[in-house]
């Protein structure tokens, strides 16, 4: 069946998954962490036995995390080649451990009908074996060729708009001309990144790197400019995919302080690939 509009408010079964140190070295090595940040050391998030250096979780690691845990929602079928992801955004509650376990519930927020496609809204919700909440999540996929059914969404006007002025600061980070290679490895294996042919169907010249592997590197610029690297301030981090990205390319993350957070957009030269973001201290 095509994407089914009335699957609003649907809810999935609640999965238990764990992590492990492993896991956490991984993601900080696929969001482009090394021993040294232009900030100072990042041993903390890539190695595990370093002296005086207890192993932390970069905060954006969460979105890694419970995936196919549990059953989720059914909304419906859909061609994965036609799937582009449209914003994601996450709610630290507590600092994420390097390991763990976690139990994570998944609902329909909503399905809205954009003509010739359609918007899914995915809410995520994990709380610790004893119900203590952890993290919540928001992600929205966008759908190619499953619109046109009637229900459309009030146009809200955009957030997180950049102001007019210079960034107060600006943090680059270049990618890897594999960096997608690594970063699928941290579960998303959707053949969109490493594939060429299914990148050619897709639309794009070659495989392009993850949303979710700029928004990692996009959130160690954040942790590092904006919390003194300490995970522990990182509240919440908003985003609106807005153009691809190919590995190797060099990300500029641009960040307007805001006192009580921050907005911040991530440039490939000229081209902001993400766009509206929002960041919350904790």
């Amino acid at each position: 069946m095509p994407i089914n509009p009335d699957a609003v408010g649907a809810e999935g079964h609640p999965g238990e998954f764990s992590w492990s140190s492993k896991d956490s070295l991984l993601y900080a090595l696929g969001v482009g962490a090394g021993a040294m940040d232009p900030t100072g050391s990042e041993l903390q998030f890539t190695t595990e036995n370093t002296n005086d250096v207890p192993q932390q979780a970069l905060p954006t690691q969460v979105v890694t995390l419970g995936m196919g845990a549990g059953k989720g929602p059914d909304f419906g079928d859909f061609n994965p080649v036609m799937l582009v992801h449209g914003e994601q955004a996450i709610r630290l509650h507590q600092p994420l451990p390097a390991a763990g376990t976690a139990v994570s519930t998944t609902r329909v927020a909503d399905i809205v009908d954009k003509g010739k496609a359609c918007l899914v809204v995915l809410e995520n919700n994990v709380a610790d074996t004893d119900g203590n909440p952890m993290w919540s999540s928001s992600n929205t996929l966008f759908i190619r060729g499953e619109g046109g059914w009637g229900h459309q969404r009030e146009k809200q006007p955009p957030a997180n708009v950049a102001p007019d002025r210079d960034p107060d600061q600006v943090v680059s980070y270049q990618t890897r001309t594999d960096q997608a290679l690594l970063y699928r490895l941290n579960g998303d294996r959707n053949p969109l990144h490493s594939d060429p042919s299914f990148a050619e169907a897709a639309g794009f010249p070659k495989p392009i790197l993850h949303g979710l592997c700029t928004f990692g590197f996009t959130g160690r610029a954040l942790l590092h400019a904006l919390c003194d690297s300490d995970p522990a301030r990182f509240g919440s981090m908003d985003v609106r995919f807005s153009s691809p990205v190919m590995p190797g390319d060099q990300l500029d993350v641009k960040i307007w302080n805001e006192g009580d957070g921050a907005i911040f957009q991530t440039c490939v030269g000229d081209t902001v690939v993400i766009d509206n973001g929002g960041f919350g201290f904790s």
